[in-house]
C-alpha cells in the first residue's frame, strides 16, 4: 500500500511539474525572462527522476507523466475550437484533449526509455556523467524531431521555443530549433548530474562549464550578422479584422466582413507618412471561393490596390472549376490584376498552403467518426507544392506560409534559399486565423514560433491575423511593432529586407540531428561494450589485484 501512495504521489508531482514547464512557452502569466529558466529547471527535475528510475520501463512511465502535464495545459486552447464552435460537449472535448496529449506524450517515454535501455543513466564518475548527459540531450532532440515529422507531426512546445529571449537563441542560425533544443536538455541534464552528485571535485565540475560555455557560444553567434540589407526598407500595412469565428463563415455576414476588411485596407495615412506598398490580410478573409464573389468585390479590391499603388495580399479559398479541387490560399492584387484572373484564379501571383492541419483541412484516415461529433464544416483540401515562387513587391521577395506551416521551421528553408530562376525570399509573411481558440495561449505560443524562424533564417517577418498576434519581427527575432489581440485595427509599419543564408538555411536540420544519431550510435557500442563478457572479465577486480 505504501509504495501504490509513492508512486501516486510521484505520478502527481510530474504532472505538476509538466504543468509548470507548460508555462515556459510564452509570457503571461510569467515574465518573458523567467521561461528559460523555468524550462531548465523543470526538465533537470524530469532527468532526475528518469535516472533514478529503477528500470526503462519507469523511466518512460515518468517521463509520460511529466510530458502529459505538459501538453494538456500548454494546448488547454484546443478546447476552446471544440466546444465553443464545434459545438462538442465539453467533456469529450477534455477527453479529446487528454487523448491526444497522451499520444504526444509517447515520444518523451521513448527518450526517457532510450536513455535507460543505453545504461546513460549512472552518473558516478565524469565520464559516466558525461554519457549521461550526452545521451539525454541527443536522445531528447530525436524524439521532437520524431513528434513533429510523424503522422505530419505536431511540433506544438518543443522545448527550444522556451529560449527564443536567452543566450541559447542564438544556436538557431546555426542548428535550428532542435539544435537549441540539444543544447538545452544538455543544460538541463548537467544540472541534474550535478544537483545529484558532489560536483566540488574539479573533474566533475568541467561538464558544468562546459554547459555554461554552450551558453557563452550562443550569445556570440547572436551577435553574428548573417545577412545583411536587401533593397530599400519596405513599408507595410497589416490588418487585423477581429472577425468572431462563429460568423466568419456565415452566409449573411461575408458581406460585411468583405467590406470592413475592405475599409481597414484602405485606411488613410497620416499626413506626411508613406502609403503602404504592401497591405497583407490574414487567412480565409475572403471566406468563399473565389468564383462565388461578386466581381464588383473583386474590382473594389483592384481599386484599393490602384489608389494606394500597392500590392495587397490576402488568405482566400480557391476552387478549380476543372478538377473540383480546393486549396486554401494566399493571393496577390496589384493595379495589372483583372477581375477575370481574380474570379478564375489564374492570378500571377499565387501561394497555396502545402502542409495542412489534421482535422482542419484534411480528415486523417479513420477519424471521420471524430469529425462528425463537431459542427466544424471541414473538408480535404488539395496541397500545394513544396516549392513556390516568393511574391515580388517592389524590390523585395516576400515568401507566404499560412496559419501553423511557420511552425515547421524546414520547410520555409527552400523559399529563403530560393529557386534557380529566382532569388530567395528577403521578407516571410504569415497568414492566420487564430479565432478558433480565443485569447488564450495559442496567440503568443505561435508568436514566439514566428520569432525563432526569424532567427533561424535571418529573415523578418511580417504577421496578418484575424484575432491576433498581428506584427512584424525583424530579422533577430525582435519585435518590431504589435497590434493588442482581439481588437479591430491596421499596424502601419516598415521592414527592412534581408538577403544570405544562415548556417541553418543551408544546411537545414542534417547537422543537430546527425550528431544526435552519432551520439547515440556511440552510446550504444558503450553500452555492447560494457556488457560484453570480455570487458567484465577485464575489470573483474579478482583477476587483477
Amino acid at each position: 500500500m505504501k509504495t501504490l501512495w509513492l508512486k501516486g504521489r510521484l505520478a502527481l508531482g510530474l504532472l505538476a511539474g509538466g504543468a509548470l514547464h507548460a508555462l515556459s512557452f510564452a509570457p503571461d502569466p510569467l515574465p518573458q525572462w523567467a521561461l528559460s529558466p523555468l524550462q531548465l529547471c523543470t526538465m533537470a527535475w524530469l532527468v532526475t527522476c528518469i535516472w533514478r528510475a529503477p528500470n526503462g520501463l519507469y523511466a518512460a512511465r515518468r517521463a509520460w507523466f511529466f510530458a502529459l502535464g505538459s501538453f494538456v495545459v500548454g494546448l488547454y486552447w484546443l478546447t476552446i475550437s471544440m466546444h465553443v464552435y464545434g459545438y462538442m460537449p465539453m467533456p469529450l472535448a477534455i477527453a479529446a484533449l487528454i487523448a491526444l496529449s497522451a499520444y504526444l506524450a509517447v515520444f518523451a517515454s521513448l527518450a526517457a526509455w532510450l536513455v535507460h535501455f543505453l545504461k546513460a543513466i549512472r552518473v558516478t564518475s565524469l565520464s559516466a556523467m558525461s554519457w549521461a548527459v550526452l545521451a539525454w540531450a541527443a536522445a531528447w532532440t530525436l524524439s521532437e524531431w520524431l513528434r513533429a515529422t510523424l503522422f505530419t507531426g505536431f511540433p506544438w512546445l518543443n522545448s527550444g521555443y522556451a529560449h527564443i529571449d536567452s543566450w541559447f537563441a542564438g544556436w538557431s542560425s546555426v542548428l535550428g530549433l532542435y539544435g537549441v533544443t540539444f543544447v538545452t536538455a544538455f543544460v538541463a541534464a548537467t544540472i541534474a548530474a550535478l544537483v545529484g552528485m558532489n560536483a566540488s571535485h574539479p573533474k566533475r565540475a568541467l561538464i558544468g562549464v562546459i554547459a555554461f560555455g554552450l551558453a557563452a557560444i550562443g550569445w556570440t553567434l547572436g551577435q553574428v550578422n548573417w545577412s545583411i540589407p536587401a533593397g530599400a526598407p519596405l513599408v507595410a500595412r497589416l490588418v487585423q479584422g477581429n472577425v468572431d469565428q462563429g460568423v466568419k463563415f456565415t452566409p449573411n455576414h461575408l458581406s460585411k466582413i468583405i467590406q470592413e476588411h475592405l475599409r481597414l485596407a484602405a485606411t488613410p495615412v497620416p499626413a506626411g507618412s508613406p502609403s503602404p506598398q504592401v497591405v497583407v490580410l490574414p487567412e480565409t478573409v475572403m471566406a468563399v471561393f473565389q468564383h462565388q464573389i461578386a466581381p464588383s468585390a473583386w474590382q473594389a479590391w483592384i481599386d484599393v490596390a490602384k489608389r494606394q499603388n500597392s500590392t495587397i495580399l490576402m488568405g482566400t479559398a480557391l476552387f478549380d472549376t476543372k478538377t473540383g479541387n480546393y486549396t486554401n490560399s494566399v493571393i496577390g492584387i496589384d493595379s495589372n490584376t483583372t477581375v477575370q484572373q481574380l474570379s478564375e484564379g489564374t492570378m500571377t501571383q499565387r501561394y497555396d498552403k502545402s502542409h495542412l492541419v489534421p482535422f482542419g483541412e484534411f480528415v486523417p484516415f479513420g477519424f471521420r467518426w471524430f469529425v462528425n461529433l463537431m459542427s466544424i464544416p471541414l473538408g480535404d483540401f488539395t496541397r500545394g507544392s513544396a516549392t513556390q515562387q516568393p511574391f515580388t513587391v517592389g524590390n523585395q521577395r516576400i515568401a507566404p506560409n499560412i496559419c501553423y506551416e511557420d511552425v515547421f521551421g524546414e520547410e520555409l528553408l527552400p523559399a529563403v534559399r530560393g529557386m534557380h530562376e529566382t532569388g530567395g525570399a528577403t521578407i516571410l509573411a504569415n497568414f492566420s486565423n487564430l479565432a478558433w481558440f480565443g485569447d488564450s495561449w495559442a496567440l503568443r505560443q505561435h508568436w514566439q514560433m514566428s520569432r525563432m524562424r526569424a532567427l533561424e533564417t535571418s529573415r523578418p517577418i511580417l504577421r496578418a491575423t484575424n484575432t491576433g498576434a498581428t506584427g512584424a519581427i525583424d530579422h533577430r527575432g525582435r519585435d518590431i511593432a504589435q497590434l493588442p489581440p482581439n481588437r479591430i485595427g491596421v499596424l502601419d509599419t516598415t521592414v527592412q529586407g534581408q538577403q544570405g543564408l544562415t548556417p541553418y538555411v543551408r544546411f537545414g536540420n542534417s547537422l543537430i540531428l546527425g550528431l544526435s544519431v552519432l551520439i547515440l550510435a556511440a552510446a550504444w557500442l558503450r553500452r555492447k561494450r560494457s556488457t560484453s563478457p570480455a570487458h567484465n572479465r577485464d575489470i573483474n577486480p579478482d583477476r587483477h589485484p
